[in-house]
């Protein structure tokens, strides 16, 4: 249910000058709640469809409200082991449910737009070491990298693609194939280090690229860099459709984002 006209209306009441004293911590709960709490939408259940919001269960409520009374900022192990640990035990989980390489490491990350940059970041450098390119010390001008996607690819990876300096015109887009997916289903001539990047699920039409046959051995293996990322990873977990994820283990790096999973 979304909240209705009049209850975004009163959020005005939000609306006022940096106080000049703090108030009752009772008072200001209350106004959160008798203004804020109408102007909500109703997204914890499974019956809400809007975007790709996810519900919730209440042992995972509960354990957000634990997570928030630890207040861990989980970035640093020696000065939070607890929630790190976790999180380590989390990741090697992951690769388990994925059906991903256990000696693969991972993060976690904001989003799906973060987790894309870190990951073709981690590609950029890696393939201009390999061509003798020291992106640190000779900037992005002139690198000798290419790239490939697909033409429906995800709005996250082309902004990260752009903020990673490896541009947005100049990228190889390959044509859709509405039969077989929404990504690379042929791919041009291969020259040079390449990052080839490949849509596991189309959020609008859960359509899959061959990522198998895209992620085959070829001639520059070392050449192409990360592949399979998406939000339709999480189709390796689900029996019926583990098919569709034949080959990703292939990639050399991944991102997903949970959403409704």
């Amino acid at each position: 249910m979304a909240p209705t006209a009049a209850a975004v209306a009163q959020l005005r009441a939000f609306d006022e000058a940096l106080p000049e004293k703090t108030s009752h911590a009772a008072d200001t709960l209350r106004l959160l709640d008798e203004v804020g709490s109408p102007a909500t939408t109703a997204m914890a259940g499974p019956r809400f469809f809007g975007f790709v919001i996810g519900g919730s269960l209440p042992v995972t409520l509960a354990a957000n409200w634990l997570a928030g009374a630890w207040d861990q900022n989980t970035g640093l192990y020696r000065t939070t082991p607890g929630t790190a640990y976790l999180e380590q035990i989390a990741l090697r989980w992951l690769l388990d449910i994925l059906r991903l390489p256990p000696q693969c490491t991972g993060a976690f990350v904001t989003g799906a737009t973060v987790a894309n940059m870190c990951a073709l970041a981690a590609a950029r450098q890696s393939l201009l070491k390999a061509a003798g390119w020291n992106v640190e010390a000779q900037t992005f001008w002139c690198a000798p990298i290419s790239v490939i996607v697909g033409g429906e690819v995800h709005p996250t990876v082309s902004k990260s693609l752009g903020m990673l300096g490896l541009g947005r015109s100049r990228v190889v887009k390959v044509p859709v194939d509405g039969q077989v997916g929404c990504g690379p289903i042929k791919l041009p001539a291969i020259s040079g280090p390449t990052i080839v990047i490949t849509q596991a699920g189309n959020v609008n039409t859960g359509a899959f690229d061959p990522i198998g046959e895209i992620c085959q051995p070829r001639p520059c293996r070392g050449c192409v860099g990360p592949r399979g990322r998406g939000f339709g990873l999480w189709a390796a977990a689900a029996p019926t459709l583990q098919h569709l994820t034949v080959g990703i283990a292939q990639a050399d790096s991944w991102a997903t984002d949970a959403h409704k999973c």
